[in-house]
């Protein structure tokens, strides 16, 4: 999504989303509304497409009620991984709700994926799956969480900005080539969301996050992730890649002020 448009989604979707169900409200018609704000969403972000739900292409692990709402543990599962060629993570009632999305690439193993993020109000959680032939399915849960995009990222925003653009990379054990293997993706990035307060001056912190991070091995795309101020303070992104050979996994990040990092990493593939 442009800045241009992004902006105006915030701009059009920040007060209906912000207003929430009245207290006494009956469940039927605040699952009716939570409908409805779905529907405009999905209309926003996938324009004419149609967005079928699933409960068997992409499933949705998260906190029933949040311990962090700045640092909620989100997992995608798909079941059917060789039929995904993309996921969009949704938080419905976030001031921008397209959290994440998610393009895999030849090197990738597209069976799972786990993100943090903030949610900022009780909110419906869509995941939504593109296979390869370009069709949308969607699952959705319920979280109870309150705060997460206005919970400070530090003590200042100096101490928050500390080692910008530090990459770690966590690989699982017994990593064998051409068989999928876990990895643990950290970025250290404050990921303002511009409605934090700066704890000194008394003024908010303009938005400053990751925009887009790129991750491959040798020739081949592993994946593509176009983020927002929903991910968390120093997003981590864990995912599954199928190592083609020992070139080192290389990750490109940059975020919405021009900063951009460059990091490479060795596989540490098992020896026989």
């Amino acid at each position: 999504m442009m800045p241009m448009m992004r902006r105006t989604f915030a701009t059009g979707l920040l007060t209906m989303f912000c207003v929430g169900s009245a207290p006494g409200v009956h469940a039927s018609e605040a699952d009716a509304e939570r409908e409805e704000r779905w529907q405009q969403i999905a209309d926003y972000i996938f324009e004419d497409r149609e967005v079928v739900p699933t409960d068997s292409l992409i499933k949705i692990d998260a906190p029933k009620r949040a311990q962090d709402a700045a640092l909620v543990p989100i997992t995608l599962t798909m079941p059917e991984k060789d039929k995904i060629k993309s996921v969009y993570l949704v938080i419905d009632e976030n001031p921008i709700p397209l959290a994440a999305h998610v393009t895999f690439g030849p090197g990738a193993d597209a069976g799972a994926l786990h993100l943090r993020v903030r949610v900022d109000t009780y909110t419906n959680v869509h995941a939504v799956a593109e296979t390869t032939d370009g069709k949308l399915f969607s699952n959705a849960v319920f979280v109870k969480a309150s705060g997460g995009c206005s919970a400070p990222s530090g003590p200042s925003d100096a101490e928050a900005m500390k080692g910008m653009g530090e990459m770690r990379m966590k690989f699982a054990e017994n990593v064998q080539q051409g068989k999928p293997t876990e990895a643990t993706l950290m970025i250290r990035h404050p990921n303002f969301s511009g409605m934090q307060m700066n704890q000194l001056t008394r003024l908010y912190t303009p938005p400053r996050y990751v925009e887009k991070v790129t991750v491959s091995q040798g020739d081949r795309t592993v994946m593509e992730v176009t983020g927002d101020i929903s991910l968390s303070t120093n997003p981590a992104i864990g995912f599954s890649f199928v190592p083609a050979d020992q070139a080192p996994i290389r990750v490109v990040a940059s975020d919405n002020k021009g900063g951009q990092w460059e990091e490479s990493f060795d596989v540490p593939l098992a020896t026989n």
